[in-house]
């Protein structure tokens, strides 16, 4: 079985994000980690691998030259190989031109199922893995917190609004995991070395069948605005009417 784990780079959500002008991830306001939801998607196909030799598991990113880094850390995590989809028309794709390119990779590469984490910790749209579904013309499970891949099929536990839903599917099929899924494991010394000689396969535009139009058409951010500092608050010093103006604080704010 080939299983393709869809990887993303992100701004360390430990330090300050922010937004360029133009719109785009200043990618120099904060340092660039493997976003951890795909880490766990990564380890439900490292351990469907380790139970199931003769399982390829490759990784599938698309973003700058910086992007290497979150693949190396997968491929220390026991991915066998990678795919870097990198190039600068592609800066600052919206979430249609992304699916479309990664689906575009995933034909000309190969694969029975797809995994991915269900939103990205930068952008939170949790769309792109059931645009690839659709562009593919395959099943899509989404979001789920447990995971039961076979051979021939998957499935898993899904939270609705009323309950939970047991959903399942025949591969070829993309499917999406929560925080719940996996507790991502940690490269080892034998990973980190073996990491090394493993290919990464770049991947040019030119060399996709990606619709000329998707590319032309872009979403565009028209203004950016910085979040607003917090307003100091004022100090209750109690000479005798601090309960007074507690209430009144309490009432203006919608509190009580």
């Amino acid at each position: 079985m080939k299983i393709v784990v869809l990887v993303k780079q992100v701004p360390d959500t430990e330090e300050e994000r922010m937004i360029a002008p133009d719109g785009n991830l200043d990618r120099k306001s904060a340092s660039g980690v493997a976003d951890e939801i795909n880490e766990r998607a990564l380890e439900v196909a490292l351990s469907f691998k380790d139970a199931n030799k003769g399982t390829e598991v490759v990784l599938l990113s698309m973003g700058p030259g910086e992007t290497a880094a979150a693949l190396r850390k997968g491929l220390q995590m026991g991915a066998d190989s990678a795919v870097h989809v990198k190039d600068d028309r592609l800066s600052g794709a919206d979430a249609v031109q992304t699916a479309h390119v990664l689906a575009a990779a995933l034909q000309a590469t190969g694969f029975d199922v797809v995994i991915a984490g269900n939103a990205s910790t930068d952008g939170g749209g949790g769309i792109v893995p059931a645009m690839i579904s659709e562009l593919l013309g395959v099943p899509l499970l989404g979001s789920l917190n447990q995971v039961t891949l076979t051979a021939d099929s998957v499935a898993g536990e899904r939270q609705e609004e009323n309950g939970t839903a047991m959903v399942q599917a025949s591969l070829p099929a993309v499917f999406s995991v929560t925080e719940r899924a996996a507790e991502a494991r940690f490269p080892n010394f034998k990973g980190i070395l073996t990491a090394k000689r493993k290919t990464v396969r770049d991947l040019m535009l030119d060399g996709l069948r990606v619709p000329q139009e998707v590319l032309r058409a872009r979403s565009t951010v028209l203004s950016v605005q910085g979040r607003p500092a917090r307003a100091i608050g004022s100090k209750i010093v109690d000479d005798g009417n601090a309960g007074r103006r507690l209430a009144e604080f309490l009432v203006s704010s919608r509190l009580v």
